[in-house]
């Protein structure tokens, strides 16, 4: 599997785009690993990573986010392990850590010698890494799915419906501490989606709570919460931000104010 990944990147010409395959090709393998220990039957993917591989949104991803939807069987530890078997039968030399000391529980798997091997970095000692992350506290109201999913290889994840997972994204849109361009273009791609997607009503007003004191924002309003954070924030270093994990990196020219408020105000 190594061979293919190797194979995978060196048809590319621009080295972003070729880290950005080669990240996407290991998050598979590693989605795969946690399918086989059945870590889906306590464990709903979510987030940007989980927007791609379930509705083909048209950028790239670091991270691998998840919820804990059951504590019952819950074995981070042992999970983490078997991916770094699974990675190591593959031909690559992955290095695995786990925290679980907070309420965010976080593994790295990091990958020595492949960013050279591919030609994407010049210095043999530089490492890829993967960071998974499992809220071990999400607040309540989301709804879950189950899918098989089929990139190189083919497993089963249980995920948020794309309602909840909105409701995700405008609850960092609204309250993250600082500008993150990814929030915004996704935010860009559920507003345009057609049909018009609803969001969670019950799980983005729970999540406001939880991070603020509770009546401060209301879910209900959440168009306008959206644009009144959208005035404060400098719409070309989010454009900037998002761009080098586009397909199509000239795609980040849609990222604007006036199509955001547009889509924003179509809603109201």
């Amino acid at each position: 599997m190594k061979e293919q990944a190797l194979s995978l990147v060196r048809g590319t010409k621009d080295p972003g785009q070729g880290l950005n395959l080669l990240r996407e090709y290991l998050q598979t393998l590693i989605l795969r690993s946690l399918h086989e220990c059945e870590a889906f039957r306590n464990l709903a993917f979510v987030g940007g990573t989980a927007l791609r591989f379930l509705h083909n949104l048209p950028r790239y991803s670091e991270d691998l986010d998840f919820s804990l939807e059951s504590e019952n069987g819950y074995a981070g530890m042992e999970w983490m392990a078997k991916i770094k078997r699974d990675l190591s039968l593959a031909g690559f030399d992955p290095h695995v850590t786990w925290n679980d000391s907070t309420t965010i529980h976080t593994g790295w798997v990091r990958l020595a010698g492949i960013l050279y091997d591919t030609g994407i970095s010049g210095a043999p000692g530089q490492k890829l890494a993967i960071k998974l992350e499992i809220d071990t506290r999400p607040p309540g109201g989301a709804r879950c799915e189950k899918t098989i999913i089929t990139r190189t290889v083919t497993f089963l994840v249980q995920h948020y419906d794309l309602p909840s997972m909105m409701a995700g994204k405008l609850h960092a849109a609204i309250t993250r501490k600082y500008v993150k361009g990814r929030d915004w273009y996704d935010l860009l791609w559920y507003l345009s989606q057609r049909p018009p997607v609803e969001p969670n009503l019950p799980l983005l007003q729970n999540a406001l709570d939880q991070t603020h004191r509770p009546a401060k924002y209301d879910a209900r309003e959440w168009q306008s919460l959206v644009i009144r954070r959208l005035a404060s924030i400098d719409i070309k270093d989010i454009a900037g931000d998002v761009q080098p994990f586009l397909e199509h990196p000239q795609d980040a020219s849609l990222l604007t104010r006036e199509n955001l408020s547009g889509l924003l105000s179509a809603r109201k």
